[in-house]
């Protein structure tokens, strides 16, 4: 089959505070021709990720904003389907950073763009969930910041996500108590039945801090030693009131303020009090650890013994859509797009 055309979704504006469908537009434009070293991969799925908000605007981040009119950046999977180079072969199954689009033409000779995966115990889609970037973003703040004793409590915010499932897994298996909070009913039983936290807490449920701050004290009967921070706000606020003395916290994410609203800390003396260590992180950043994260993880994922579950929209066309449901929370999981 000829791959000629290809489906891409480009940013088209920046958003003002929320963002819109109309910030993105979808494109048809034909594939370039491959040069010597090239292949041309043909996606399987897309993820779609929190960081990507921060992308769309031009104010500080971590991460250079998405320039206008380009690909909107994201990790795919998926298989070489053309090649010009010796290190992969048609057929060969891929992860990489192809973008919204239906295929992409990448520089096999630059190391790291592309990534050959084994499919035969894991699924491809999951090198973009529990066995890629989002897992291995659990895996580094839970070991390398929170770094959990046996026996100690360690909290996540968003824990039915991608990111927050895998970190409770990950520190039950260290022999810590695993306590979740999520939005919903649904989410929180899924938590605890499927995932092994040991209680979940639903933030929906919880009008202010003190109430929810309450619901902790009930789930984490001997306080918090290690928090993993997806969404900032209320929860911060509340998991902080139950903190105990030299307890971690992990700055992964704060989802709550990605449109621009002030998400100001209301005890921040406890940080002092409780001597606390704060750390932010990104985990590109920590390249030399994603090895044995990798390890851990697609062990977990071939044997079984880490779950995790998925969103899919059907369509490159649906992706603008559920990239906004996502940052609303209304995805269950791994929130992917179907390409192909």
């Amino acid at each position: 089959m000829s791959h000629t055309t290809n489906q891409r979704i480009v940013l088209a504006s920046r958003p003002a505070a929320e963002p819109t469908v109309d910030n993105f537009r979808l494109e048809t434009v034909p594939v370039p021709e491959l040069q010597d070293g090239q292949v041309l991969v043909r996606h399987h799925y897309l993820s779609l990720d929190p960081y990507m908000r921060g992308r769309m605007s031009e104010s500080k981040s971590y991460a250079n904003p998405q320039p206008l009119g380009e690909t909107m950046i994201g990790g795919t999977v998926g298989e070489v389907v053309a090649t010009r180079s010796p290190h992969f072969a048609v057929g060969d199954h891929v992860v990489g950073m192809g973008g919204w689009q239906q295929y992409a033409v990448v520089d096999a000779a630059q190391r790291g763009l592309l990534r050959k995966v084994d499919t035969t115990h894991v699924p491809l889609s999951a090198y973009l969930g529990a066995v890629g970037m989002p897992g291995v973003t659990a895996w580094y703040g839970l070991t390398q910041i929170i770094a959990p004793k046996e026996g100690e409590t360690v909290v996540v915010s968003a824990a039915s996500g991608a990111v927050g499932g895998a970190v409770g897994q990950l520190a039950k298996k260290r022999g810590a108590r695993a306590v979740g909070v999520a939005g919903g009913a649904d989410k929180c039983r899924w938590v605890v039945d499927e995932l092994g936290f040991d209680a979940c807490v639903d933030y929906k449920a919880h009008a202010d801090v003190r109430s929810l701050s309450q619901a902790l004290k009930e789930a984490c009967p001997n306080g918090i030693d290690g928090y993993f921070e997806n969404v900032g706000g209320m929860v911060l606020d509340a998991v902080m009131q139950r903190a105990n003395a030299f307890s971690r916290i992990a700055m992964c994410g704060m989802i709550s303020g990605y449109n621009g609203v002030p998400i100001p800390m209301s005890a921040p003396q406890l940080i002092l009090i409780n001597r606390m260590k704060v750390q932010g992180f990104i985990v590109g950043e920590h390249m030399e650890h994603w090895p044995a994260a990798l390890a851990e993880l697609g062990q977990a994922v071939a044997t079984g013994a880490l779950k995790y579950r998925e969103t899919v929209a059907p369509d490159l066309a649906a992706a603008p859509e559920a990239f906004l449901g996502l940052l609303k929370g209304k995805n269950f999981g791994k929130q992917l797009v179907k390409l192909i």
